[in-house]
């Protein structure tokens, strides 16, 4: 008994490093396909780049947390307003629209484009509804989601939130960048990046709000970006194939209306400033609406 006593801390300690070292060498190996993959394919740098931004974006946003000693619920819920504004507009001009393009031009029939665009929105939608269901997180107002949210530690069920929400996000610029339409998928990034400055303001007050430390909450926001341009390769790389990209654009679309809906607008409308939350969308959609048309022309 006594031996066994000597050997388990022992053992752990080596299943724990050798759990690192797997980890470390994964990672590696990873980051290897990834810059191969960039020297090869310029649509697949290209949307590393754009989330890379993104990512750079959300954590710029974090910045003006460590000033600020709290966020006013008004300017909390317009913020969540633009947001889902600029997404609501990226989601139709630079997904759906260029998806239904796509589509009309093997369609056959008047219905047979605009069925398979609406076919795919659906698809997307249920796939992050599902994954949404089924991934434990937190938010911030709503409170606990998915099976078994409650046996985790409640920063992760945060950072888990977060990480579900910027998922569409980055597969939504991955997706345009695997099209030919680089001037479109550079609109569609910049919009998203635009949203993701007061996205990571919110996240770093909100956790501060939750009781969480200033160099936490500030951490998280600035991690919190890395998913988009995770997603966006990943989307590249699963989209090259034309007849698989409209219906790529449409379940991106999908994915985040079904955030938009789900997860932005109850946020935005909980503690009471729904009007507030609304002339925020309306500001992020016009904004979205004018670059899109503007650039993307």
């Amino acid at each position: 008994m006594k031996v066994m006593a000597l050997i388990q801390p022992g053992w752990r300690r080596g299943s724990k490093l050798l759990g690192w070292c797997a980890l470390v060498l994964a990672v590696g190996y990873g980051l290897q396909q990834l810059i191969l993959l960039m020297q090869h394919h310029d649509h697949v740098r290209y949307a590393f780049y754009a989330g890379m931004v993104a990512a750079a974006a959300t954590a710029a946003g974090t910045l003006p947390a460590l000033f600020s000693r709290g966020l006013s619920t008004r300017l909390h819920a317009a913020m969540l307003g633009f947001g889902g504004g600029v997404m609501l507009a990226a989601s139709i001009f630079s997904l759906i629209v260029p998806a239904l393009d796509l589509f009309e031009v093997t369609a056959q029939t008047t219905w047979q484009g605009p069925l398979k665009v609406a076919a795919a929105i659906l698809l997307g939608s249920f796939l992050m509804m599902a994954l949404e269901r089924s991934v434990p997180h937190e938010h911030f107002i709503k409170g606990t989601e998915g099976h078994q949210a409650l046996i985790l530690k409640r920063s992760w069920l945060f950072v888990i939130a977060i990480i579900l929400h910027n998922i569409p996000e980055g597969l939504a610029i991955g997706v345009a960048y695997a099209g030919d339409d680089n001037v479109g998928a550079s609109t569609l990034a910049t919009g998203i990046s635009i949203q993701d400055i007061p996205e990571g303001f919110v996240v770093a007050m909100a956790l501060l709000a939750a009781g969480y430390s200033r160099k936490l909450s500030i951490g998280v926001g600035l991690l919190s970006g890395l998913v988009e341009p995770l997603m966006a390769v990943i989307g590249a790389i699963a989209l090259t194939n034309s007849a698989v990209l409209p219906w790529g654009l449409a379940m991106a679309a999908g994915a985040m209306l079904f955030v938009i809906s789900h997860e932005m607008i109850p946020e935005s409308h909980k503690q009471g400033h729904e009007m507030s939350a609304t002339n925020g969308l309306m500001l992020g959609f016009v904004l979205m609406f004018v670059l899109d048309t503007a650039l993307g022309s």
